[in-house]
């Protein structure tokens, strides 16, 4: 693991997600940076295309697409930044992803969530991390693959997430 030491109060966000969009490209082979889209909150996302398969280690993965997007918003009024990582599949409409932001606070400053569409099936309260943006992308990239392994499904549908402490630790 990486540990990123700065000034976060010196960030700037196009930069930011510029540095993610670099530290992402030694992994993967498509990673862009976008304009966060107007019901997004922050003002950029760094997409990463992905093959689950070979991302999870798992050739019998039910799907072979998908992508992964990490968006900051710097300035919050809090003491640390709001942030997403999200892994989605389009193909099952599957979003996983832990939000540092001001929705949910009585999980705390950062939970797990799993959507199914556009509609939120369960949320886990997640271990805040406070460290630089750069460190926290390493983490969560490092912990994605044990919570898409936590999703329960039902008739090919996420209905949450198994709560055992490996993810409630997360």
């Amino acid at each position: 693991m990486v540990v990123f030491l700065a000034n976060r109060a010196n960030l700037q966000s196009k930069r930011l997600h510029d540095r993610i969009q670099n530290r992402l490209s030694a992994d993967f082979t498509t990673v862009r940076r976008r304009r966060a889209e107007p019901r997004e909150a922050g003002p950029y996302r760094v997409v990463v295309d992905v093959n689950p398969r070979r991302f999870l280690d798992n050739d019998g993965y039910p799907v072979t697409e998908a992508r992964i997007e990490a968006g900051f918003q710097l300035q919050t009024g809090r003491t640390y930044e709001y942030y997403w990582f999200n892994w989605i599949e389009p193909a099952r409409s599957l979003l996983v992803g832990w939000h540092q932001d001001d929705t949910h606070d009585d999980l705390g400053p950062v939970h797990l969530q799993v959507n199914d569409g556009s509609t939120a099936v369960d949320h886990q309260r997640a271990t805040f991390i406070d460290t630089h943006p750069l460190d926290v992308v390493e983490q969560r990239l490092e912990s994605l693959p044990a919570a898409i392994a936590a999703v329960q499904w039902d008739d090919d549908r996420p209905v949450g997430f198994d709560v055992s402490p490996s993810v409630s630790d997360q």
